[in-house]
C-alpha cells in the first residue's frame, strides 16, 4: 500500500471513530471510574467500567468533550479492552504507551491494539500525543483504582 493510501486510511479510521464513537455514555453502578483532562487541547473525559469477580472488564464506557483524536482513541481503546482481564488491558495500555514514546513492539503486539494501531501516525506530531494517549492513561488509573490524576485534574 502506498503512503498516500495509508494516510487516507488512517484519516478515515480516525474520523469514523470520532464521528461515531463506540461505548459512549456512563455505566450505572460502575466498579471503577476516573476523569481525565488535557489542558493543552481541552479534552475532558470520564470513564466508567464494570469488572466481574475475575477482574474481567464486562462493560466500559466514556463521555466527555475533546478533539477528534482523543474521541477516536477513547472509542478504540474501549473496543479493544472490553472483555479483557485487567492484566490484559494494562498490558495493552503499556504497548500503546510504549508506541507513543517511540519504543518498538512486534507486529503481533501491535495487532492486539486493533484499529488503535493507526494512531502510530499521530506520534509524528508531538503536540497531539497526549490527545491519543489520554484515554489509555485513564484506563490505567481506572483499573488501578485511581479516580483522579493529581497533576491532571
Amino acid at each position: 500500500m502506498n503512503l498516500d493510501r495509508l494516510k487516507l486510511l488512517y484519516k478515515d479510521i480516525i474520523l469514523e471513530q470520532a464521528n461515531n464513537p463506540q461505548n459512549t455514555g456512563r455505566i450505572r453502578n460502575p466498579t471503577n471510574e476516573t476523569n481525565v483532562y488535557n489542558p493543552s487541547c481541552g479534552d475532558k473525559l470520564h470513564f466508567t467500567c464494570t469488572l466481574d469477580k475475575n477482574k474481567k472488564i464486562t462493560a466500559i464506557a466514556f463521555e466527555g468533550e475533546g478533539c477528534s483524536i482523543s474521541q477516536a482513541s477513547a472509542s478504540m481503546m474501549t473496543q479493544v479492552v472490553k472483555g479483557k482481564s485487567t492484566k490484559q488491558a494494562i498490558e495493552l495500555s503499556k504497548i500503546f504507551s510504549d508506541m507513543a514514546m517511540g519504543k518498538k513492539h512486534s507486529q503481533e503486539d501491535l495487532e492486539k491494539l486493533g484499529d488503535a494501531q493507526v494512531l502510530i501516525n499521530i506520534m509524528q506530531f508531538p503536540a497531539r500525543i497526549k490527545c491519543a494517549t489520554l484515554s489509555w492513561w485513564a484506563l490505567d488509573r481506572m483499573l488501578l483504582g485511581e479516580k483522579r490524576d493529581k497533576k491532571n485534574d
